[in-house]
């Protein structure tokens, strides 16, 4: 996973993701063209190690995938890429996965012919940038598809939240995100995805947001409460005990002057991250997405009283 994380965003200069909770994907890649990010993603199904490698082919190596994730790759939102790592060589060797490349077995099962020319380099940018084209209206659905386990969860109760670092001195406007489910109990999320990204001179405040058309954002209350108490009682407090302080304004009238709805840091490290944790809530656009989703996969006619005919 290093060594192809290393390859998207060093050679290709695109953005790399980790997936946690796709079968048969173990990240995406998100084409970057001019620091232009407009939702052009690759799905990577990674495997490391010399036994990928033992079955040699004409220019390559056959990878032999089951019938289980060639369905699944076939049915996928996303245009699907095997990689496959050579630790010996340590290069990155890439096949698309569709109908063409994918050769049906005298047995019935699948073989992918992965090339020795194909390495994951700049070499590959353009073969893989046309592959995650498609138009605006694609783009925008394939991403609402893409998060609908994301959705699924906040229907379902689940607190979702993002945490965003962001190296505040660097005129790339780098950082990590991460998304997970909220434990509320004080403890790390749930991770269930992540990613770095360079937003350049780009509010992470304004920008990151987007990122989750089916959501709003909001700060997460209990992590800010916490942190922004912690700040309240240096700046105002005065100590005459040490169990009862004294302030001019209580901790409501402080935290109003803040503009609580604001995105904003929670902490800041040593003058150089700011540290971000936000909270998502379902918004009308989510929710739509997931009565029309539920139409296309089951079928039936929505009725204006709530029913389902067949």
């Amino acid at each position: 996973m290093t060594h192809t994380k290393l390859a998207v965003e060093g050679e290709l200069g695109w953005l790399f993701r980790e997936q946690t909770e796709d079968y048969g994907i173990d990240a995406q890649a998100e084409v970057v063209d001019n620091d232009d990010v407009r939702g052009r993603l690759l799905a990577l199904q990674i495997k490391s190690g010399m036994s990928w490698f033992r079955e040699t082919a004409p220019g390559g190596w056959w990878f032999r995938p089951d019938a289980e994730h060639v369905a699944y790759w076939l049915n996928h939102s996303l245009p699907v890429v095997v990689v496959l790592y050579h630790p010996e060589r340590r290069r990155c060797y890439w096949q698309l996965v569709n109908r063409r490349t994918l050769q049906e077995t005298s047995t019935g099962g699948w073989k992918l012919l992965v090339q020795e020319a194909q390495l994951l380099d700049a070499s590959a940018r353009k073969t893989l940038r046309e592959a995650a084209e498609g138009d605006p209206y694609e783009l925008r659905i394939r991403e609402l598809q893409l998060a609908k386990p994301w959705m699924e969860l906040l229907a379902g109760g689940k607190r979702l939240v993002v945490e965003m670092e962001e190296w505040v001195n660097k005129s790339s406007g780098r950082g990590e995100i991460s998304l997970g489910v909220d434990n509320e109990n004080g403890e790390k999320p749930e991770e269930l995805a992540s990613w770095s990204v360079f937003l350049g001179l780009a509010s992470y405040a304004e920008v990151v947001p987007k990122l989750f058309a089916w959501a709003d954002a909001h700060v997460h209350p209990e992590t800010y409460n916490e942190s922004e108490y912690d700040q309240y009682t240096a700046d105002c407090c005065i100590w005459a005990d040490e169990y009862e302080p004294s302030a001019p304004v209580s901790f409501e009238e402080w935290k109003q002057r803040l503009i609580p709805e604001r995105i904003r840091p929670y902490r800041n490290g040593g003058g150089e991250v700011d540290f971000y944790r936000l909270e998502l809530t379902l918004n009308e656009l989510g929710k739509a997405f997931m009565v029309v989703d539920r139409f296309a996969t089951e079928g039936g006619r929505l009725l204006a009283g709530g029913g389902v005919q067949g």
